[in-house]
């Protein structure tokens, strides 16, 4: 299966772009929780100030308009909001900066390892490398902790309902060996014509490049939960449906029932989607709870 969009061929009238974490599984919780901020307070040196790094962490991937962020953006977000903790001046901790990693995310699309790795080695820079052996670290504990989280319901039931209409695609942040290995543990991979995680590119550029002009831009749809995916719709004139965190059966149930009918019959766009958008931004605060 091909996992670049400029393989990516034309088959059907309509083009489908799915996100994975937290939209298609159930695994956003359980992988920020129990595999990224674990290794962030352990690589980072955080561990005076593990309640105050867990708080920041949790809010800024989970619950907040910065949920789904790629990881390295999200790592030094991390770092910036928790600079303002006022744990850190109380007890006299300095964070690290993180220079060289902030300068190469100002200059480089492809937010995976396989950039990253290809960085450290040109480079030798410690923040590179540094952010390197914390994000393999990270997907360690994903492959030892994050197995058996099923599909939500109705989502398998909605893919079989695109086949034959759409062509369906993966678009995630995610490292494309674990989108392949959690398609194929549900056998869902047959389902999409193509995977394509964060080693292809930001999701803007996925569906530009998947895309290529060869659809009508009414007959593009984004599914994601997160307002990156919103946004990578945005950028490329096409539709989005919001899966709420916190509401993901309800919103599978809606999008089976109600809104992948409409978008075939060309009922999406205007107040529908903007009611659902308009609900889905509503979750998701700018504000974080502490201030």
């Amino acid at each position: 299966m091909p996992s670049d969009p400029r393989d990516f061929s034309r088959t059907a009238d309509f083009l489908i772009g799915i996100d994975s974490d937290g939209c298609v599984f159930d695994t956003m919780e359980v992988k920020h929780k129990e595999c990224f901020i674990p290794n962030i307070i352990e690589y980072l040196g955080l561990a005076a100030l593990c309640r105050p790094a867990r708080e920041v962490a949790e809010f800024l991937n989970l619950y907040s308009k910065w949920r789904g962020t790629n990881r390295f953006p999200g790592l030094t977000l991390t770092l910036d909001v928790l600079a303002e903790r006022p744990e850190v001046a109380r007890r006299g901790i300095v964070l690290p900066e993180l220079a060289g990693l902030r300068d190469w995310l100002t200059r480089e699309t492809r937010l995976g390892n396989p950039a990253l790795t290809a960085e450290v080695e040109r480079t030798g820079d410690p923040d590179l490398k540094l952010a390197l052996d914390w994000s393999l670290a990270v997907n360690r504990s994903i492959d030892r902790i994050v197995k058996n989280v099923p599909p939500f319901p109705l989502v398998r039931e909605s893919l079989a309902a695109m086949q034959g209409k759409a062509d369906i695609l993966v678009v995630s942040a995610t490292p494309n060996e674990a989108l392949e290995r959690e398609w194929a543990e549900h056998d869902l991979r047959g389902h999409v014509a193509l995977i394509a995680g964060q080693e292809a590119g930001s999701k803007k550029e996925v569906l530009t490049l998947a895309n290529g002009g060869r659809y009508a831009l009414d007959h593009v749809l984004m599914i994601g939960d997160a307002p990156g995916d919103l946004a990578a719709a945005q950028a490329n004139g096409v539709l989005f449906y919001p899966i709420e965190p916190g509401f993901e059966d309800e919103s599978w149930q809606r999008f089976h029932d109600e809104a992948l009918p409409r978008f075939f019959g060309g009922d999406f766009a205007g107040p529908y989607m903007a009611e659902r958008v308009e609900r889905f931004l509503g979750l998701l605060p700018e504000v974080p709870p502490w201030k």
